[in-house]
């Protein structure tokens, strides 16, 4: 079993630097920061996989174009765990154990309200705007309708937040993000899902904090974790938790 539970921190020439939790020649995966884009979009802000291509070209020597496949994304303003894929065939077996749902991920949040109760499964049916880009809870019969399912337990507290840890069973739109809302419990500086103020790096405290799986190839189990922001309340609640 591989257990990474302290991150390494490379840089290459690039603006930015990349922090490395597990590398081999089929994975990267690294600790993303908020902000970070894991691919391109509409803004033509650079994305983390174009950096991670001109690390491994740079490290490794390679000529020509480097193959990184995408595995799963994570919200721009969520920090923490992203699975990269080096290998056209690594991709296709990590794209399979996503959809066989063998793929268990655990995130951080930090709410402002407590759970009730402090543990237990949320079971909702999920609906996307597009246009706002904001996914709701509904009724099982809206039109596009979806299943999420999550569970969750409260792991410490501090004078004013509690930080939650979430097992999602399903991957819908910001389904942490509106499923906890909808229980009362607000991610700190969620503004699209009803805080009251945003933080002042634009981020949101929710983190992807563990990853588990059978490695592809190697057929290894597989344990990442990813260290928290380097930030006041992630590192006090982080330290009541170890």
């Amino acid at each position: 079993m591989y257990d990474r539970a302290i991150s390494r921190t490379r840089t290459s020439n690039t603006s930015m630097s990349l922090e490395i939790l597990y590398e081999d020649n089929h994975l990267i995966i690294v600790n993303k920061k908020s902000g970070d884009l894991v691919q391109g979009d509409k803004t033509g802000d650079a994305p983390i996989s174009d950096k991670i291509k001109a690390y491994i070209k740079e490290k490794y020597n390679k000529p020509g174009d480097v193959f990184l496949g995408t595995v799963h994304r994570l919200d721009r303003p969520t920090s923490g765990i992203v699975i990269f894929a080096r290998t056209s065939k690594a991709l296709s077996r990590m794209n399979q154990l996503f959809q066989k749902k063998e793929v268990q991920k655990t995130y951080w949040a930090v709410c402002d309200k407590a759970p009730t109760p402090p543990s237990g499964s949320c079971n909702d049916y999920l609906w996307k705007n597009e246009k706002q880009n904001k996914s709701y809870v509904v009724t099982k019969d809206k039109n596009g309708a979806k299943k999420g399912e999550l569970d969750y337990r409260l792991l410490q507290k501090s004078e004013r937040y509690f930080l939650v840890e979430v097992d999602p069973k399903t991957g819908r739109h910001h389904q942490i993000r509106v499923q906890l809302s909808n229980m009362g419990c607000i991610i700190k500086g969620d503004l699209k899902y009803g805080a009251r103020r945003s933080n002042k790096d634009g981020s949101i405290h929710l983190h992807a904090r563990k990853v588990e799986f059978i490695h592809p190839v190697k057929k290894e189990p597989l344990i990442v974790t990813a260290p928290v922001p380097n930030e006041t309340l992630w590192k006090n609640l982080e330290g009541k938790v170890n």
